[in-house]
């Protein structure tokens, strides 16, 4: 079920805008755009109420679909100054990472997030690799340029699952015998729906969301393709929460690298020393 922040109507909260603003109508006051003067509407939060699908399709890998995260809010913005460009949207970062991919008794691999694992830094930036430091760059942001003479209503929207492969193998092994058992995922996300100035990056909070997906499969190697691996523990996410406070954004949460590009694979023997098996880009 989605969680929802409701506010009076629409209407209501348009012309309490537009009575915040002051001297809207001349471009000439150039009316300076703050927290006050944007208003927030029907946020909501949730994770698909379904559990995860495993796939056993390949006899070199297994993949796993998690439910989807979704996030969606509506902001009405104050006119925009003449020379100013505001982008309003989500932007993501991961705050915590434990991924184990477990072969018996010889060792695990596991994806990890090296600065975040070793307190350096709070958060990791989970953007697209392309449109920093935003989620996204299509239902995610709304770009509004200068000027406007009336508020602007507009909605952003983002979505995120896990959608990847693991080997039936060990990975830093030539065999293709399945040796996999376990695999356990725990990670941990900060969504903020923002309103940035992209000239002078001036940040505006609005919402700060917290959630979390789990994954937890148990594999028997020794079962025919396709009636291996079924998920053991809790079959459905916790619900993200909706902060009623706004969380600051770690410097590392807006810019490169990304999750995705700052993480590394390593093997973890159960005796021996561990092994970088894909580095971070």
């Amino acid at each position: 079920m989605s969680r929802y922040h409701c506010l009076p109507s629409l209407v209501s909260l348009i012309a309490l805008a537009v009575c915040r603003m002051g001297c809207i109508q001349s471009i000439a006051c150039k009316p300076r755009i703050r927290r006050e003067n944007i208003v927030v509407y029907e946020v909501s939060a949730s994770i698909d109420q379904c559990p995860t699908i495993i796939e056993e399709n390949s006899p070199i890998v297994l993949r796993y679909k998690t439910p989807y995260f979704r996030a969606s809010a509506g902001v009405v913005m104050p006119p925009v100054p003449r020379n100013e460009t505001w982008v309003v949207g989500w932007i993501q970062a991961c705050t915590q990472m434990e991924f184990y991919n477990t072969y018996g008794d010889i060792g695990m691999s596991s994806w990890e997030l090296p600065e975040l694992r070793e307190g350096r830094v709070k958060a990791i930036s989970d953007s697209d690799g392309v449109s920093y430091p935003w989620y996204g760059n299509t239902t995610e942001t709304v770009t509004l340029t200068g000027p406007t003479s009336k508020p602007s209503r507009l909605t952003v929207s983002m979505n995120d699952n896990f959608y990847p492969s693991v080997t039936w193998a060990v990975p830093i092994s030539n065999s293709n015998t399945p040796m996999l058992t376990h695999i356990t995922r725990d990670q941990s996300f900060i969504t903020w729906l923002v309103a940035m100035n992209s000239v002078t990056k001036e940040r505006i909070v609005l919402q700060t969301v917290r959630w979390r997906m789990r994954v937890d499969i148990a594999v028997d190697p020794d079962m025919p393709l396709g009636s291996r691996a079924s998920l053991v523990g809790r079959p459905y996410q916790e619900q993200p929460h909706i902060l009623n406070y706004q969380e600051p954004i770690p410097p590392n949460a807006l810019g490169r690298p990304n999750a995705n590009d700052a993480q590394v694979l390593m093997w973890r023997p159960r005796r021996g020393a561990p092994l970088v098996v894909i580095p971070p880009k």
